[in-house]
């Protein structure tokens, strides 16, 4: 646009520059008329790359009042390199150089002789040949140009493809394998839980081994449910959205965990009111990583889990005292739970604390930004 206004200001001044104040002027206009129209032919070089056409078509027909000279070079330039149809290009290259040399030739009051008209035919290719051939090389290089970038751009977004393909087939791929090394060792656990509820004779052994398979059956079916996401086959057009479990499930996970011996007191104040899938889902792991890590670490020391419910947050607390006896569970530990906590509640917009407390026990807190679910 900058160029554009400096091409402009150059043709609107050109004749008020060269052209001497004069009695007269073509077609008998009046000076402040014709440097009027010589300013405004000048200025309408800025929309030469928008409307190339009807510029030169105006600029022609202005020949005869003499104040289009210097913007007929230009407007054919611009033709070549902007318009769209060479046979408009073909048309109007001719109508002006005609245009041009006629006037010339029907206003001058002298003869031309023969070494006059021969040696104007090189200003007159100058002034319109070379502007409308500089136009073509250009237009042809800009085009070539835009290609050249589609063509990068198309290839970048194919690599990209590429890459997001390869990633889906690696997580499918992690998703088989964990599948197949976790569902193993887990189906091998509520075999051995159910052939111990068959085998013994024992009440309280029956029970916990019942109590063992039906949480290997639901630990496989979460499983199942988190891996399916990542692993979809060929034949399938979607991956199984089973429902997540939410808080409306915690009573069950406290349940279970007090039947495996753990002293646990779950309370709830404020207003309950069903959150957005994700807070719910995030609460409820957070609670389940917290349970987990008082049976790795502290076995069946006093807990309790806290839901306090405000407007817009959901603050949570799993406080466990200290252990009176180290743990028998022998768990192996991967040593990133709190961390996915965090990350977890972070993506949410809320905050996340875990640490010792003073009296020797351990906290888990975190407050999550909710909003209510959509009937």
């Amino acid at each position: 646009m900058a160029f554009d206004v400096l091409v402009a200001l150059g043709c609107a001044l050109f004749p008020t520059v060269l052209v001497d104040v004069q009695e007269s002027y073509p077609l008998g206009l009046p000076a402040p008329v014709y440097f009027a129209l010589a300013a405004l032919t000048g200025l309408a070089m800025v929309v030469r790359r928008r409307w190339p056409v009807g510029l030169c078509v105006a600029v022609i027909l202005a020949i005869p009042a003499e104040i289009c000279f210097p913007a007929l070079p230009v407007c054919l330039y611009s033709l070549a390199k902007y318009g769209r149809s060479r046979r408009t290009l073909a048309v109007l290259s001719t109508v002006a150089t005609a245009a041009t040399a006629g006037y010339v030739l029907l206003t001058d009051q002298r003869e031309f002789t023969v070494e006059e008209l021969v040696s104007g035919i090189p200003l007159m290719g100058f002034l319109m040949v070379v502007p409308v051939l500089s136009g073509m090389y250009a237009g042809a290089r800009r085009m070539v140009v835009e290609n050249l970038r589609e063509k990068a751009e198309r290839l970048e977004r194919e690599q990209h493809l590429l890459a997001s393909q390869t990633r889906m087939e690696e997580r499918a791929r992690i998703a088989r394998e964990m599948h197949d090394v976790v569902a193993h060792r887990v189906s091998l656990m509520v075999i051995h839980s159910g052939a111990l509820e068959v085998g013994t004779a024992h009440g309280e052994h029956t029970t916990q081994a019942r109590l063992i398979g039906e949480i290997g059956r639901q630990a496989l079916d979460e499983l199942r449910q988190v891996l399916g996401v990542l692993r979809v086959d060929e034949c399938e057009e979607s991956a199984p959205r089973a429902p997540q479990p939410t808080l409306n499930d915690l009573s069950r996970l406290v349940d279970q965990s007090r039947a495996a011996g753990m002293r646990i007191e779950l309370a709830t104040s404020g207003p309950c009111r069903s959150l957005d899938t994700t807070a719910e889902r995030t609460a409820y792991r957070l609670v389940q990583e917290a349970l987990t890590n008082v049976h790795k670490h502290a076995g069946t020391a006093a807990t309790r889990i806290q839901l306090r419910y405000v407007p817009d947050e959901l603050h949570i607390t799993v406080d466990n005292e200290l252990p009176t006896a180290p743990s028998t569970a022998r768990l192996p530990s991967g040593g990133h739970g709190l961390v996915g906590l965090r990350e977890r509640v972070t993506v949410l917009g809320g905050t996340f604390e875990a640490g010792p407390t003073p009296d020797g026990g351990f906290r888990v807190s975190a407050v999550i930004p909710t909003r209510e679910e959509a009937p």
